[in-house]
C-alpha cells in the first residue's frame, strides 16, 4: 500500500495508472486512500468471496466449519441471510417457495422469521428426501421434481393468489435453472422478489470449470422479460453468493 502510495506522490494518479496497467480517460480527484480502495476493492471482494467459499461451501470444507441455524446445516452465506430477513420483514409475503431443500436449515431459517412477524409459511422442494430432522408447523416439505408438471400443480393449490418470494436454490445447471425461472416467475408477486442463488459459481467468482449455471440463466432469462430487474440494493454488503441473482418484480 505504501508503495502505491509513494509512486502517486512522485508521478501523480497517471502514473499509478500506468504502473498497473489500467487506461484512464480523464484524472481522477480524490484522496490517495479512496483512489487506492476504489482501485483495489474489487480485488480485494474477489479473494475474500473465494476464501469464504472454498473454506465452507466445497467438499474439502471440514465438518466443523459448516454453517447451521439451530442446529440444521444451512448452506448460505450469513450475509445472504441477513438480506433475506430483511426483504421478508419488509414485504411480509404469505409464502417463501424455496426450490433445493437439502438438509433444510434454509426452510428453517425462513420459518423462524416468519415465527417473529407472526406470518408466513415455506414451501420447499427436493427430489430428496435429507430434511427429516426438519419439522415445523409453517414448513409444507413436497418431494419431487421442481420443474414437474405434477409438483408446478401442487404448488399452485396452495398458493392461490396469495403473495410470494421465490428461492431457487436446486439443480444449478442453466437449463434447469432457467425452466425453473420460466415456472416459478408466475407466484411471484408484484415487488416481489424471484432469488436465483449461487450465481457466483462458474468463475462470477468461484467454480471457474462449472460450465455454464444460474449466471447464464438469470442472463438469458432477462432478454425476454421485462417485468424483472436485478436488484442492487440488496448487494449491500458486497459479497454475496448471489450477484444479479435477486430479481424483483417491476410490473
Amino acid at each position: 500500500m505504501n508503495k502505491f502510495k509513494e509512486t502517486i506522490k512522485k508521478e501523480g494518479y497517471i502514473g499509478l495508472l500506468k504502473k498497473v496497467n489500467i487506461k484512464i480517460i480523464t484524472p481522477i480527484r480524490v484522496s490517495a486512500d479512496k483512489f487506492i480502495t476504489k482501485l483495489f476493492s474489487k480485488c480485494y471482494t474477489k479473494g475474500f468471496h473465494k476464501l469464504f467459499y472454498y473454506t465452507f461451501f466445497t467438499d474439502m470444507a471440514k465438518k466443523n466449519k459448516e454453517i447451521y441455524w439451530f442446529g440444521i446445516k444451512t448452506s448460505k452465506c450469513p450475509l445472504d441471510s441477513w438480506i433475506y430477513q430483511e426483504m421478508i420483514w419488509e414485504l411480509k409475503p404469505d409464502f417463501i417457495i424455496e426450490t433445493g431443500t437439502d438438509r433444510g436449515g434454509s426452510a428453517l431459517f425462513f420459518a423462524s422469521i416468519f415465527d417473529l412477524i407472526g406470518n408466513g409459511k415455506v414451501i420447499t422442494i427436493d427430489i430428496n428426501n435429507y430434511s427429516e430432522k426438519v419439522n415445523h408447523p409453517r414448513i409444507t416439505k413436497i418431494i419431487g421434481n421442481s420443474i414437474s408438471p405434477e409438483i408446478i400443480e401442487q404448488v399452485k393449490k396452495i398458493i392461490g393468489d396469495r403473495t410470494a418470494i421465490v428461492v431457487l436454490d436446486s439443480n444449478h445447471r442453466k437449463n434447469h435453472v432457467l425452466k425453473e425461472m420460466e415456472l416459478y416467475s408466475a407466484f411471484v408477486s408484484l415487488n416481489s422478489y424471484m432469488v436465483v442463488e449461487d450465481t457466483n459459481i462458474n468463475n462470477h467468482p468461484v467454480l471457474s470449470g462449472w460450465g455454464a449455471g444460474p449466471m447464464e440463466a438469470v442472463k438469458e432469462f432477462l432478454k425476454t422479460r421485462k417485468d424483472f430487474e436485478i436488484d442492487k440494493s440488496r448487494e449491500k454488503f458486497i459479497i454475496t453468493f448471489y450477484p444479479n441473482g435477486f430479481l424483483k418484480r417491476i410490473r
